[in-house]
């Protein structure tokens, strides 16, 4: 038997979100730095700009890993490739060369906790019943699942989106129950949580970093004509239709934004 202090509070971490298995952890203060090194990672702190973990406790079931991302395992834990062949190898190869992810994720089961390589990204846990059990991601999001969700990949299913609408050809597909484990470049409240019942969404750009399966994506032009769209200075935005769930990260690339100039200058 194993007993750890992987999800005792400190002055230092804390649990800051707890669904199924998975745990996270995040270091309010990095003092494992140089005296060099204190102020960078004193203001990083104040811009919540801090490491985490995230910590998977194992009974039962299993869960799957991004290839690299464990650090420790505490307990009876076997580790086992999601390749089933050399036609499966082959399939995953392509896979992977299309969505930017591992070709192998490694399946872990037993009883005990692993302990995953900490990120500066912020990272998020989605319960894939919130999802009517099919979630489209955006690539390098995948951090961690549930062995009971099935990760496959999906093809834009029109020209437009697959070609104009900067998501990429290809999207890693999660389908199935379970907890979903995201790294995100931007923290659970800066994301806007969009349901659809029936209804459209548009977006000017690739904002959306997820969205539910069932949903169909094109891209379209904002009015009905060249003309109206040249006028508005809108041209093309990301449609999504149908019923279902889109996380959209509105301040992730807002990198040409106006700098307001100050007063007197």
């Amino acid at each position: 038997m194993i007993k750890t202090n992987l999800l005792n509070e400190t002055g230092l971490h804390k649990v800051i979100d707890q669904n199924g298995k998975f745990s996270v952890v995040e270091y309010d203060k990095d003092v494992s730095v140089s005296p060099q090194d204190a102020a960078i990672a004193y203001f990083a702190s104040e811009m919540n700009v801090k490491k985490r973990q995230v910590i998977a406790t194992l009974d039962s079931n299993g869960v799957i890993i991004q290839a690299g991302a464990m650090q420790i395992m505490a307990g009876s834990i076997e580790a086992a490739t999601n390749i089933k062949g050399a036609g499966d190898l082959l399939k995953k190869a392509v896979s992977a060369a299309v969505t930017k992810e591992t070709v192998i994720k490694p399946k872990y089961s037993g009883t005990g906790q692993i302990v995953l390589e900490p990120t500066f990204r912020y990272v998020i846990l989605q319960d894939m019943d919130d999802w009517n059990g099919s979630m489209v991601i955006e690539d390098g999001l995948f951090l961690a699942c549930d062995d009971t969700v099935d990760i496959t990949v999906t093809a834009r299913s029109t020209f437009s989106s697959a070609i104009l609408g900067g998501e990429g050809l290809f999207n890693s597909s999660l389908k199935g129950k379970g907890i979903v484990v995201l790294e995100s470049p931007v923290p659970l409240d800066e994301l806007f949580i969009i349901d659809l019942d029936n209804d459209v969404l548009k977006i000017d750009g690739n904002m959306a970093i997820a969205w539910s399966g069932g949903l169909k994506f094109t891209v379209e032009r904002t009015t009905k004509t060249l003309i109206g769209s040249a006028a508005s200075q809108e041209g093309l935005v990301n449609v999504y239709r149908g019923t279902g769930r889109v996380l959209v990260a509105p301040v992730a690339c807002n990198y040409n934004i106006t700098i307001p100039t100050p007063v007197g200058l």
